[in-house]
């Protein structure tokens, strides 16, 4: 939990810089890309947090790093703090939380939609219609299948969800014969 407490107030830190200078959708791009280079390259998070390498020697790798991406000066002096107090390590949850924020500025909304089966563009089109008016926002979707859903979709918006999955109602049904309930 703590760490969740870390993440959100970097990341809304920097969100209020970037609503200040009104670059918070530059510093967005930013840093997803810099916290999506770290994933993919598992030994640079390693040579950065690494305490057995000296601090200077990882400082110095971050600053070729953050030179060599051409990163701006805010979103660069953000990672240099970061590796200062020692929480570089949470670099990808900043991001993930600072996405839903700058998102969030900008009347947008991530719901993820899973299926059973691969749906129609024209099926998620009405869907992704329905959740807008539902929130009043801009909808980004996050289409996955599940084939152990069987049919049906499953959609989830913030702490919302929406099951219609035939797996649930199978569950719900039998959950309410056990009872003795009439169906």
């Amino acid at each position: 939990m703590k760490n969740l407490a870390i993440s959100r107030r970097y990341a809304k830190a920097l969100l209020l810089i970037g609503k200040e200078d009104d670059n918070a959708e530059k510093y967005k791009e930013e840093l997803d890309g810099f916290a999506s280079l770290v994933i993919k390259e598992a030994g640079l998070e390693q040579a950065i947090n690494n305490p057995l390498y000296d601090a200077k020697g990882r400082r110095s790798v971050l600053e070729i790093i953050i030179g060599k991406l051409g990163l701006s000066k805010v979103v660069s002096s953000f990672l240099l703090l970061l590796f200062d107090k020692g929480r570089f390590g949470y670099v990808n949850e900043i991001n993930e939380f600072y996405q839903k924020l700058a998102d969030e500025l900008k009347g947008i909304s991530r719901a993820s939609l899973i299926s059973a089966s691969e749906l129609s563009s024209e099926a998620v089109n009405k869907i992704r219609a329905s959740l807008a008016k539902m929130t009043g926002r801009e909808v980004i979707l996050d289409i996955q299948q599940d084939p152990g859903l069987i049919g049906g979709v499953v959609t989830k918006i913030g702490d919302l969800v929406l099951d219609g999955s035939i797996k649930t109602q199978l569950l719900n049904m039998r959950e309410s014969l056990k009872r003795g309930e009439s169906i």
